[in-house]
């Protein structure tokens, strides 16, 4: 298993910090570095981050599709594909609604197909440019028709980019598995909804790409409950369930917690978001939700926990873990889940 770590934001949020955090990430044996679009684009951090690395895939997860318009996207990529000498990985994500229109206004509507021809106009494009093929891409959401000589890079040394998508909803998974080289499950995710939900909705676009479950990358970011101490394993828990919880208060992600009964709570998370209460909301997400979401264990038992959970069909994991800056209690666990 592929294990990746990611490019976070420090303190003083300078830009010029993510080139030694790659190094050290490099360093430290992780196979893959990622970055989110957050409080930063997700595409400079990466420029750095291949230039203070050689070997690590370097990739966005995720980068906001519906706030880019594909060639310009397909540029950035293009670039980071070359720059990094082939290594980068394009992660997209549709985000909700109310960011694409409130925050980057943007247009929104029926994103699992817009979402599908936007990836099949990257590649369109790519084709154009890698090719020589005539730019004749028209779709309902989507046209691309015209490329001069003047805007065309030519062809890429290293091909074009892979693309990944996340995605929790039955229809965005099967866009995946038809047009995609990867995919990314949400962090907001258990084994059962993977296994009964995710699966069967990536085979059916394989399917219709005449692909099999072998022909795809599967990435899992995870969340990990640990600690040296009680103390510690109690400030993960606290931290951990605060963050469950915020991903549970939104309406996309309401049939993960219906799969399991648990759908009573997504009307309470939303409407105590509303009201800014974090810390209750947190409060809601009991050790049963917890351990479904979770891996709760001792840093010796996290590899065989996830190997158990999900070994046989994740071929990358990341974590959403505060203390794997640890070195002495997180790269065992690294070089662990490396050799499983």
């Amino acid at each position: 298993m592929l294990v990746d770590g990611g490019l976070g934001p420090t303190l003083s949020s300078d830009l010029d910090t993510f080139g030694a955090q790659a190094a050290e990430l490099q360093a430290a044996g992780y196979n893959g570095i990622w970055t989110a679009e957050t409080n930063h684009d997700p595409f400079f951090p990466l420029l750095l981050a291949a230039k203070s690395t050689t070997e690590v895939d370097l990739g966005t997860a995720i980068a906001v599709a519906f706030s880019r318009s594909p060639m310009t996207l397909a540029a950035t990529a293009n670039d980071l594909q070359a720059f990094s000498g082939g290594r980068f990985i394009l992660g997209l994500g549709s985000q909700i609604k109310p960011h694409i229109e409130k925050r980057f206004s943007m247009p929104w509507s029926h994103p699992a197909p817009r979402m599908r021809e936007f990836i099949l106009a990257l590649r369109a494009i790519w084709d154009c440019w890698n090719n020589g093929t005539r730019l004749d891409f028209r779709g309902d959401f989507y046209s691309h028709t015209l490329m001069t000589p003047f805007f065309n890079p030519g062809p890429n040394p290293f091909g074009p980019p892979k693309v990944f998508l996340a995605a929790v909803g039955e229809k965005m998974t099967e866009v995946a598995g038809e047009v995609c080289d990867g995919f990314i499950c949400h962090a907001f995710t258990t084994e059962r909804y993977l296994r009964e939900v995710t699966l069967p909705s990536l085979q059916r676009g394989l399917e219709k790409s005449g692909r099999t479950l072998d022909d795809i990358e599967i990435s899992g970011p995870a969340f990990v409950v640990t600690g040296r101490d009680e103390q510690a394993l109690e400030q993960s828990k606290i931290g951990t369930k605060q963050q469950i919880a915020f991903y549970g208060s939104t309406p996309a992600y309401r049939g993960v917690l219906e799969l399991h009964g648990w759908g009573h709570l997504h009307p309470q998370l939303n409407a105590l978001s509303k009201a800014g209460e974090w810390e209750a909301m947190g409060d809601l997400i009991d050790d049963e939700v917890l351990d479904a979401f979770a891996v709760v264990a001792e840093p010796s038992d996290i590899a065989p926990a996830f190997t158990r959970r999900f070994g046989d069909v994740v071929d990358r994991l990341s974590f959403y873990a505060p203390y794997k800056s640890e070195p002495e209690v997180w790269l065992p666990v690294l070089s662990a889940l490396q050799s499983a």
